[in-house]
């Protein structure tokens, strides 16, 4: 959950970035974070290259739904996987493929990718990796359970299990940089366009949190504050 708030959008810590004028408030505040994480995993961590073939499990999510337009702006084969009601989204950002996952299991198929951005955690580290090619890149913000360290279970195992296989196993979390204005000049071209779920005001905090607890919310919910 995001708040669009100021003229300025905060990056991390001190560093800020001006808001185009052309962008809305509620449209640049998701990017800090899920726009910046996403392309962290696609670009800085999994050396994403034109024509590779990427999956993004939770493409409909808030982080999902940026890194499927990333993906697709950086000429890659996208492969987007949501459910069957958010399918039309997923295709509309610029996935060539969309999986439903309550038909199909992406990790027993026969496609091999260059590249699984996993939002969700809720396959085995094993059984993504069966659908990886030799030299490919595993990366996750988190997600899932676990017994002992929750939702970093995932996150875990990679940096455990990286150095002893050929695939890239990586963690991919927000940090600062300088790519800030470049995001935000993708969403003021028109080239990736920020999907908001739903607005709320910030004196309705506590039903935002409710409807972002309940799962299944599309892109992201965003607080306003002010007029």
């Amino acid at each position: 959950m995001d708040s669009a708030c100021a003229e300025y959008i905060c990056v991390a810590e001190t560093k800020l970035a001006i808001k185009p004028a052309a962008v809305t408030y509620e449209a640049a505040a998701p990017v800090p974070l899920a726009a910046q994480t996403a392309l962290i995993g696609l670009r800085d961590l999994g050396k994403l290259q034109s024509r590779q073939k990427v999956l993004v499990n939770g493409a409909s999510g808030g982080v999902g739904t940026f890194a499927v337009q990333i993906a697709s702006a950086l000429g890659a084969e996208v492969t987007g996987v949501s459910s069957s009601k958010n399918a039309d989204l997923v295709k509309s950002l610029g996935a060539d493929h969309v999986i439903d996952y309550a038909k199909q299991d992406f990790t027993r198929g026969t496609v091999r990718y260059d590249l699984i951005l996993d939002l969700v955690g809720n396959y085995s580290l094993f059984a993504c990796r069966r659908v990886l090619t030799p030299n490919s890149f595993y990366g996750t913000p988190g997600g899932g359970r676990g017994r002992w360290f929750g939702p970093m279970t995932q996150q875990l195992k990679c940096a455990l299990l990286s150095p002893f296989v050929s695939q890239q196993l990586a963690p991919v979390n927000d940090k600062p940089n300088q790519d800030l204005p470049f995001l935000m000049g993708l969403v003021e071209a028109g080239v990736v366009t920020p999907v908001i779920d739903k607005t709320y005001p910030l004196s309705e905090t506590a039903d935002a949190m409710r409807y972002q607890e309940a799962g299944h919310v599309r892109g992201k919910v965003v607080i306003t504050v002010g007029e």
